[in-house]
């Protein structure tokens, strides 16, 4: 029998310049091949090829490519439609944007239904829309059904995506970066839905920069870089004894171990004592009490909608409790890093300019501002050049560096930091991790790291919280909480990092 995808000397070019070059591989039913790879590695660009939906602009060739028994080489985009869905599905990153934003969900689900006729009437459209919610254990189908991508989170948003790509029963599926932005619990459930779904018979093409979300999934391994693949096989075999360098780079980049060691003793620097705050009634915050030590970096962790953002805005002063207290040791200058720094800057303000606001407002006098720009963007290892950029010019890790710069530029003692490193990839993140390290070291900073990402927390935090529902279910040094979780949520979250049941 036939591979449910071969795929045979593909190339991407713009402008004559190679994108991906020369990509090669098969993918047999009821098996999950991973692509992986940093931004720019041509990973999902051959993803989308796979569809025949790369940009305008890209030169495309292949000496073959075979979707189902269709041969896929050279087909028009009509004849494209009529295989999209029914014989090979996409399942996007960003569900927020790849949903339609007026459409209801159960509407978005039943589209491959009435695009490919495998339905007849409302009532068993109904039924098999029911059918594929329940499939991607979407809770209270006939509800979501009948609400939009807005009102759904972002977990269930990618379940309804994911019942989309379904609807039409394709045989090959591919899954470009799905749990990226997740937080762990979902990502987890996705993760093994998605297994699920392959060892029932689909052929699964997994796009991916995350080593560790790979070694839970897949049966073979891509590792492109440049366009090129740089090495392939089994995932253990390329995850226990890689042959590359740059592959041996990525998955030290995907392993950090949970600090053991416990915290020496320091005073107080923040004192919250059942702080609380609500939205509309809605409880965000309940009754938190901590303590954040001078010099320690604090970790908070949980779900989306855990109440650790607003925590994290309550601590920095830009909202207010409703009750209880935030008691600082003395007057401390604080500052937030946000977790998506390209909306945090103004996009019309070369960075310079947004670094020089800094400085005037910390009091640095215009004379000395210049001089100090150059000074803030080597400390956080970034070229004086880029003062003349705008946010949009620089790379992910370039602009979470270029905030972070900012930030220091009010020279302050504490730092909080929202989802610093969620978005990066893995050696970029290592990278920004590094750096906050050395900073907190040479400054003598205090941090406070809000992330869904225990791997992180676990490598930096000397000290962390777990939030669920708004209410902090478990705290405690780092090393006792991950060697002995108490609580059962915190328990799921340290689960969820673990491979995923056959």
């Amino acid at each position: 029998m036939s591979a449910a995808l071969e795929v045979r000397g593909l190339r991407i070019s713009f402008d004559e310049k190679p994108v991906v070059d020369d990509v090669s591989f098969t993918v047999e039913r009821g098996e999950c091949i991973a692509i992986v790879g940093e931004s720019g590695a041509g990973k999902s660009l051959t993803a989308r090829a796979l569809l025949g939906l790369t940009p305008a602009g890209a030169e495309v060739s292949v000496d073959a490519l075979d979707v189902d028994g269709t041969d896929a080489a050279e087909l028009s985009e009509h004849a494209w439609r009529d295989i999209r869905g029914i014989r090979i599905g996409l399942v996007s990153q960003d569900a927020l944007v790849s949903l339609d934003p007026l459409r209801r969900i159960g509407a978005e689900v039943a589209e491959p239904l009435l695009l490919h006729r495998l339905v007849r009437g409302r009532a068993a459209q109904a039924a098999r829309v029911r059918e594929l919610l329940a499939r991607v254990w979407m809770p209270d189908a006939d509800r979501r059904a009948r609400q939009h991508p807005h009102e759904l989170s972002g977990g269930l948003r990618q379940r309804a995506l994911i019942a989309s790509a379904l609807a039409a029963a394709p045989t090959v599926l591919v899954a470009d970066e799905p749990t990226t932005a997740l937080d762990a619990t979902v990502q987890a459930r996705i993760l093994g839905l998605l297994r699920e779904i392959t060892d029932a018979g689909t052929a699964l093409v997994f796009i991916s920069h995350d080593f560790a979300a790979v070694r839970r999934i897949a049966d073979r391994v891509l590792v492109m870089r440049g366009g090129v693949v740089v090495e392939s096989g089994p995932v253990a075999e390329v995850l226990e004894n890689p042959r590359h360098e740059y592959t041996r780079q990525l998955i030290a980049a995907t392993i950090h171990e949970p600090r053991t060691s416990i915290p020496a003793e320091s005073a107080p620097l923040l004192i919250a004592d059942e702080v609380s705050r609500s939205f509309d009634s809605v409880p965000a915050v309940v009754e938190a009490s901590f303590t954040v030590k001078d010099g320690q970096t604090l970790g908070i962790v949980g779900e989306s909608g855990s109440g650790k953002t607003t925590l994290a805005r309550l601590i920095v002063g830009v909202d207010a409790p409703d009750s209880g207290t935030l008691r600082w040791t003395g007057a401390r200058r604080v500052q937030l890093v946000h977790q998506n720094p390209l909306g945090a800057f103004d996009p019309r303000w070369t960075i310079g300019r947004s670094l020089r606001e800094g400085l005037e407002a910390g009091g640095v006098p215009r004379a000395q501002r210049a001089a100090r720009v150059a000074q803030l963007l080597a400390e956080v290892d970034l070229a004086p050049e880029l003062a003349e950029r705008r946010p949009s010019a620089l790379s992910g890790g370039q602009r979470q560096r270029a905030a972070i710069a900012r930030a220091l530029a009010a020279d302050p003692e504490v730092l909080v930091l929202d989802e610093p490193v969620s978005a990066l990839d893995p050696s970029v993140r290592e990278r920004v991790l590094r750096l906050l390290a050395r900073l907190q070291q040479e400054r003598e900073l205090t941090m406070i790291l809000v992330s869904h990402d225990l791997d992180v927390v676990g490598a930096v935090a000397d000290e962390v919280l777990v939030m669920q529902d708004g209410r902090i279910v478990e705290q405690g040094t780092t090393a006792d909480v991950f060697a002995a979780p108490q609580h059962p949520f915190t328990r799921e979250l340290l689960d969820a990092n673990g491979p995923v049941s056959p």
